[in-house]
């Protein structure tokens, strides 16, 4: 990601000044809002003034001009940066397993690394060029670790309605066990864009990252991001980035009143929690509908989860047949 220029303005692993201003008021040193430390944690000082990164196998990928190496605070990280010391939280459980210090510096790549859905792997330059070649001038980034579900769908098509075209930015970098496995997700992708959106408005990219499940800073750092690969809005729903009882439902709406008006150089369009009422027999939102609880279904991920791990296939309120069957073979495969 510090290759491709999704992590601009860094140009490399940040220094202490860096780390301690973002974890402290989400701004770089410089002032530039940034949510997220963005730091490569090591067990010892490297033995000159530069350092090989490479791959599990020991294949030198880039070099780092080291700046500075320096002690952190794992417990208060936390604390600032996912609002819990709560083990059990996936983000301060690897974030508790880091190496006790953090390498600074510069990173130039001279290898890329191979990525896993090469149809799918776009970088900066490249989506802003095919917004470019396609005449899209407003651009809505959507961000998702789950399979696109009907809630989804829509709040998606809702914000199509305003711009000229839509980002589906799926990420495909390390998320919980438990979460549907990268490859099923883009199988779900593929299929519902084939069938149920216009060709001609719709991109769907790769997001190389992975969950850090911070809730309100990421949602921050995951807008921030989508600039960069050309987005002038993002999707922000209900929970975004969130584990668990972590976070309130729209706390990471609410933080992004913490920075002025367009700091960010992005739009975030918010959404209610949507469901599909009976009454009204389509998706809806507390904005748009009338009806009391009993004729709503709630959708979510965890639930569509569930049933799969039930052997249940998820009915058409929650997911596009096509999604479905992609789902259900995956789980009994």
């Amino acid at each position: 990601m510090l290759a491709s220029g999704a992590l601009s303005p860094l140009e490399g692993f940040m220094a202490r000044h860096d780390y301690e201003r973002v974890v402290d008021e989400m701004r770089l040193g410089n002032g530039l809002p940034w949510a997220l430390p963005v730091c490569l944690a090591v067990d010892r000082e490297p033995g000159g003034d530069r350092a090989a990164l490479t791959d599990a196998a020991g294949t030198p990928l880039a070099v780092l001009d080291v700046e500075q190496v320096y002690e952190y605070d794992k417990e208060r990280e936390a604390e600032r940066c996912f609002q819990t010391t709560d083990e059990a939280h996936p983000g301060v459980a690897r974030l508790y397993e880091q190496k006790p210090l953090y390498l600074a510096g510069r990173v130039t790549v001279f290898e890329r690394v191979e990525p896993p859905f090469p149809q799918l792997a776009l970088d900066p330059a490249q989506t802003r060029a095919t917004f470019a070649e396609r005449g899209w001038r407003r651009v809505v980034g959507f961000q998702t670790r789950n399979p696109i579900h009907r809630a989804h769908e829509y709040l998606t098509k809702g914000a199509l309605e305003t711009v000229d075209g839509l980002l589906i930015h799926p990420l495909v970098g390390d998320t919980k066990s438990d979460d549907v496995p990268a490859a099923t997700r883009v199988e779900c992708y593929e299929v519902l864009v084939e069938n149920y959106y216009p060709s001609d408005r719709v991109l769907v990219s790769a997001f190389p990252a992975a969950m850090r499940y911070a809730g309100p800073r990421e949602a921050i750092w995951h807008a921030i991001c989508r600039k960069n690969y050309g987005c002038s809005h993002f999707i922000v729903g209900r929970d975004h980035a969130g584990v668990g009882d972590y976070y309130g439902t729209y706390d990471a709406q609410l933080i992004f009143d913490e920075f002025e008006s367009h700091e960010l150089d992005i739009e975030p369009m918010f959404f209610e929690h949507a469901f599909y009422c009976r009454a009204c027999g389509q998706m809806a939102t507390p904005k748009t509908c009338p009806h009391g609880g009993d004729d709503h279904v709630f959708l979510s991920g965890t639930k569509v989860r569930e049933l799969l791990a039930e052997g249940k296939l998820p009915p058409a309120e929650f997911s596009r047949p096509e999604v479905a069957e992609v789902l259900i073979q995956s789980y009994r495969s």
